[in-house]
């Protein structure tokens, strides 16, 4: 396998038999950033997601010129289960890649190692580092970063860091997503998975991620887990210090009771977890600033979401937007 190359597109999505709209998010994250990059998307019977594209089979997939079959599931174990092999199977006969962000390696199946090698086709585990990295230095570097950080795990700081990205963009702003997430990478293209990096080295990882650039150019990184999610913490710390960020945006999810996946844990202030973001920050760069917050207002209607909105602005002071509802215009007026 050669471990620099790209993953190739169009994609092809595959859903297998997918039992509900979540276990499909990878497919979905994919369509909602990178729809162009999509040509259709494959499911098994049984199936109960779409990722709001075409059906269409492998073949006619190949006929139109996909390149990889990307595994846009996302199950319990993060296996790959024997009844999807036939259809990964014939991907790989019909000339695609196939690329999946599971823990269950697709080069650890004798059946599709063995036929891409004799395709001389890549099989992508994205969620495994390709690579050994460095430890971290903390050195300085040239170029502007930006840190998406969260007060819980999974509260959108991926679409929030993405959001950012486009805006930017659209403002003529040299700017690059990094992706630290498996379905990050599908829409990067590249990136690392940084909850699979060895802990000593998730620093260094990020500093890989983020060299030195352009003066005026932004990296912006997507954040992981929360300092403040006893499961997580230890990851997102070593990507605050690798990041060595100019500016953080702070995510957060308004409709939770608690910490996710630990009903007794208590969501943190919000003013507490940005002081302990920023604190953390300063070790590696001493300027760090909050851009705003980001909220993901989904589970509320446009009152109560605009009311949310409104009262953490007053209480933090800062911009806050749903990069979804409203887009992240403030956000990046403040970053500029």
């Amino acid at each position: 396998m050669n471990e620099r190359k790209s993953i190739e597109r169009p994609y092809l999505l595959f859903l297998g038999d997918a039992h509900d709209h979540l276990a499909a998010k990878t497919a979905r994250g994919i369509v909602d950033w990178r729809r162009d990059w999509c040509l259709g998307q494959v499911r098994l019977e049984g199936c109960n997601a779409s990722a709001g594209v075409d059906d269409v089979t492998v073949a006619e997939a190949a006929k139109q010129g996909a390149r990889t079959l990307i595994i846009g599931v996302a199950n319990r174990g993060g296996i790959i289960p024997d009844h999807w092999q036939d259809t990964l199977s014939e991907a790989l006969d019909l000339g695609m890649d196939l690329a999946s962000g599971l823990h269950m390696r697709l080069s650890d199946i004798p059946v599709l190692r063995d036929k891409a090698a004799a395709k001389g086709a890549t099989l992508f585990d994205v969620r495994h580092p390709h690579r050994e990295f460095p430890l971290g230095s903390g050195a300085k570097r040239a170029g502007k970063r930006l840190l998406t950080v969260g007060s819980d795990a999974s509260v959108g700081k991926m679409y929030t860091t993405l959001a950012i990205e486009q805006e930017l963009k659209a403002r003529g702003v040299s700017a690059d997503f990094r992706a630290t997430g498996q379905t990050g990478i599908f829409i990067a293209g590249d990136g690392v998975s940084v909850d699979a990096v060895v802990s000593d080295f998730v620093s260094g990882a990020t500093e890989w991620l983020s060299p030195a650039n352009a003066p005026d150019h932004w990296d912006l990184i997507e954040g992981q887990g929360s300092l403040f999610h006893p499961s997580f913490a230890g990851v997102t710390l070593g990507l605050i210090h690798g990041a060595q960020p100019d500016a953080v945006v702070l995510c957060h999810e308004p409709s939770r009771t608690h910490m996710r996946g630990l009903p007794d844990w208590p969501l943190p202030d919000l003013k507490e977890c940005l002081a302990a973001n920023l604190s953390a920050a300063r070790l590696t760069n001493p300027n760090v600033f909050c851009a705003g917050v980001a909220v993901n207002t989904s589970a509320l209607d446009d009152a109560a979401a605009a009311s949310v909105l409104s009262e953490i602005s007053d209480a933090m002071e800062l911009p806050c937007v749903d990069p979804m509802r409203g887009g992240v215009a403030a956000i990046v007026d403040r970053l500029l």
